[in-house]
């Protein structure tokens, strides 16, 4: 992949932060599974299954964790 789309993990607003989380997330699976075909062949496997949806939720607290912690939220 070729197309630089991540320039920096800083948000204006915990809600962009959240939603950066997300495409970290879903940028994961397209790195691993390049082919659009094949993620979508493999999606209504994992789209009803509560194991995959609950692991998903967990890389996106995963991908929270290090947004909020770039832009330190917490303070």
């Amino acid at each position: 992949m070729a197309d630089i789309w991540l320039t920096s993990l800083k948000t204006a607003t915990p809600q962009e932060g959240y939603e950066l989380a997300i495409k970290l997330a879903r940028m994961g699976v397209k790195y691993t599974q390049p082919s659009a075909e094949v993620r979508d062949k493999l999606r209504p496997a994992y789209g009803d299954d509560a194991d995959s949806l609950i692991a998903s939720s967990q890389v996106i607290a995963i991908n929270f964790q290090t947004v909020a912690a770039a832009n330190n939220y917490w303070n």
